[in-house]
């Protein structure tokens, strides 16, 4: 193919603003979801009250990482996010790597929350409709259908759907957390969670890493680079507000659910009533109407985490297409939207083989949720240290206008933060997934997903040195090492 032909291919459509990848990306932290169904359950694991620390704790830790990511982000020109930024410091092997361990890491959590949205749309359904009963497998296919049809068009459609259901789910969790306040609490209002002797109590190291796992999909600010109006200002603009929004809103809505409950209260409250805690909170302090509207919102509240989280996918799959890694055809922009909806079907096919997989072997949505969303966790906290540790390497051999704080000192924070949270999900991960073996199974796929790339990029580098060679021009070839 000429370059002439090459330029009269359609390219991707530049309409994201900052406020359009700020809704996808808290779309994907899914706040509804966090707030009404982890939250009571980090109490549950951490065994205090402290829950509002861990969050902003998680935030601070992920805005001091944002530093040099988005530090960065300027002298890395495609939107391959971790890919780019880890082979630009670290090489073409490991950078490979990290695709092919994004990509299923990603796609693993797609289908987690796939199944978790089929189970809660089931029980919604039976709460308001006692006779009709509808299994799981048939609410997730549904969702599934939906979020094929959203994500082979251009983003912009997406975009305006999750930003509908982003409002939503924060004004119900705006609206129990003014009624808490308004109304004093069970026993006044304190700062007790944020006393020492309770947030180091118990296992702060779970709270920690539960807070983490709420925050999952942030970092996607960067996978849009290449559909982004004007990505030099965009992509850090849109990568700190989204921290720091999801770090206070999860903070002070941890702290009223406390509050709602009672300081002392809070923890048993949270054992005896599991996910229905904020539910319970809503019915005591708004009424009937905010438990019910809270239980449906849910719902939305998955489906908006599993289109943004879908997005993300297909755009790795449009990275990796571009490397010669998956055909082609995965890479190609559709001549009416805009957008890799090749790459978004392609997503599609596998996430429905894999949940066809999962019905038909019997294992219950909850148990999907669990194995695949911690394996996926433990991969995202991997890829991000490792993003930390390239933001050093990377700015060792090339000059910037910025301070030794956002090429060094931060990049290194982060990553001993990271490497801290990433080994509380390795040592916990049996109990996380309920198993040993099931730990050991999709444990595993994590490490193996990263070898996996590097021996792709080693293979080309031997079968087809033209095409390793691409490899670095498509993070910049003045930038770019071996």
């Amino acid at each position: 193919m000429n370059a002439e032909t090459e330029n009269t291919q359609p390219q991707v459509k530049r309409t994201l603003g900052v406020f359009s990848i700020v809704l996808m990306c808290v779309a994907a932290a899914a706040p509804l979801t966090v707030v009404a169904g982890t939250q009571p359950l980090v109490m549950t694991y951490t065994g205090n009250n402290s829950i509002p620390v861990y969050y902003l704790a998680t935030g601070f830790i992920l805005l001091i990482f944002s530093v040099g990511f988005t530090t960065m982000s300027n002298f890395v020109p495609n939107a391959g996010a971790f890919y780019s930024y880890i082979q630009a410091g670290l090489g073409r092997k490991p950078g490979m790597g990290a695709a092919t361990m994004a990509l299923l890491s990603y796609v693993l959590i797609c289908i987690s929350v796939l199944a978790y949205l089929g189970y809660a749309t089931e029980n919604t359904i039976l709460m308001f409709a006692p006779t009709v009963d509808i299994p799981w497998w048939v609410c997730a296919l549904v969702w599934w259908a939906v979020i094929s049809f959203l994500g082979y068009r251009n983003i912009d459609l997406s975009s305006k759907v999750l930003g509908v259901f982003l409002v939503l789910e924060c004004g119900v969790v705006t609206i129990l957390d003014v009624a808490i306040i308004a109304q004093g609490g069970a026993a006044g209002l304190s700062m007790a969670p944020f006393a020492p002797s309770n947030f180091l109590s118990g296992t702060p190291g779970l709270g920690l890493m539960w807070a983490f796992f709420g925050f999952i999909g942030f970092e996607a600010t960067a996978v849009f680079k290449s559909e982004a109006k004007d990505p030099e200002r965009t992509i850090p603009r849109a990568t700190y507000i989204t921290v720091a929004f999801i770090a206070l809103f999860y903070g002070f809505s941890a702290w009223c659910l406390v509050m709602g409950a009672g300081p002392d209260n809070a923890l048993p409250f949270a054992v005896e009533t599991q996910d229905a805690y904020a539910l319970n909170l809503a019915a005591t302090y708004v009424g009937q109407w905010l438990y019910d509207m809270i239980q449906c919102l849910l719902v939305t509240s998955l489906f908006a985490c599993a289109l943004s989280l879908h997005n993300v996918s297909s755009r790795y799959v449009y990275m990796l297409s571009n490397v010669k890694v998956l055909p082609k055809k995965l890479g190609a922009i559709h001549p009416k939207h805009f957008a890799p909806s090749n790459a978004s079907l392609s997503v599609d096919i596998f996430s429905l083989i894999l949940l066809v997989i999962v019905t038909i072997i019997g294992l219950d949505p909850l148990t999907v949720y669990a194995w695949f969303a911690n394996a996926a966790t433990l991969g995202l906290v991997l890829l991000q240290c490792l993003t930390s540790i390239s933001v050093v390497a990377f700015f060792r051999k090339h000059e910037c206008s910025k301070g030794k704080f956002h090429t060094v000192v931060a990049p290194i924070l982060a990553a001993i933060g990271l490497a801290f949270v990433a080994g509380i999900v390795v040592v916990n991960f049996p109990d996380l997934t309920g198993s040993v073996a099931s730990a050991i199974v999709m444990g595993i796929l994590i490490p193996v997903s990263f070898a996996v790339g590097a021996f792709i990029a080693a293979r080309m580098e031997k079968k087809d040195p033209a095409g390793y060679a691409h490899l670095s021009t498509l993070v910049s070839e003045t930038q770019a090492v071996a």
